[in-house]
């Protein structure tokens, strides 16, 4: 019992969002089936909770019935969120290295840019949601204890979270800003990726290229890239 008491606090300090919305009992019930499914393998309890978010997915009541997004996704979701900050945390960073900055990304030569390829920083993640489990984050972190925080509703989210001098942070994105940076990241040209922001925005060419040059400036002040080439 001693051990599992253990292995309980451990997953309730790796998702304290996910256990306020669900809270302590319902919590640990799932909590100590999960620990049934994928015991601990590993000498630390580090990698403890890396499976919680696919242990909800399998074990959803309808996960069969290809329904419409519901309340587990919402866990889900809120799951994969908690567990992708601290793993950002824990993992690589950029501490003390040279990043890029908007003033080298300005001085590329503009007419190869469309062919330069931009390097992420190692701790760059790009997440997808159905529900807007990063403003829900955000609200449960500042909340006061006891206070009640609304699930919210069904609603696409997309994320970009990295580590910058030791503080994760998050960052809201719209559509065609993932799918720009998900190219990016995925190896494409500065050129291929902003044609994948083209067609996910209704914007026309001007209004588009004036927030290209918007979202990149910003991009590198807030240390995404490290270097282009």
């Amino acid at each position: 019992n001693a051990y599992y008491a253990r292995l309980l606090e451990c997953l309730g300090a790796c998702y304290p969002v996910l256990k306020r919305a669900l809270g302590d009992e319902v919590f640990d019930s799932f909590a100590f089936e999960y620990l049934q499914r994928y015991p601990s393998r590993s000498y630390t309890l580090d990698r403890l909770g890396e499976n919680f978010a696919r242990f909800l997915d399998e074990t959803r009541p309808d996960r069969d019935a290809g329904g419409a997004v519901d309340w587990p996704d919402f866990l889900i979701d809120l799951a994969t969120l908690e567990w992708t900050i601290a793993k950002v945390f824990d993992g690589p960073g950029v501490e003390a290295q040279p990043l890029l900055t908007p003033e080298a990304l300005q001085s590329f030569p503009a007419e190869r840019f469309a062919e330069a390829r931009l390097a992420p920083v190692v701790c760059l993640r790009l997440l997808s949601f159905r529900y807007p489990v990063n403003a829900y984050y955000t609200a449960a972190r500042q909340a006061e204890e006891g206070e009640e925080i609304s699930t919210p509703k069904p609603a696409d989210e997309r994320v970009a979270i990295l580590r910058r001098e030791f503080i994760v942070r998050r960052y809201p994105l719209t559509v065609p800003q993932h799918s720009l940076l998900e190219r990016i990241q995925a190896g494409a040209s500065v050129g291929e990726a902003i044609l994948a922001a083209a067609m996910a925005t209704d914007l026309d060419d001007d209004a588009l290229a004036a927030e290209l040059r918007a979202w990149f400036r910003f991009w590198s002040a807030e240390g995404f890239f490290q270097s282009v080439s």
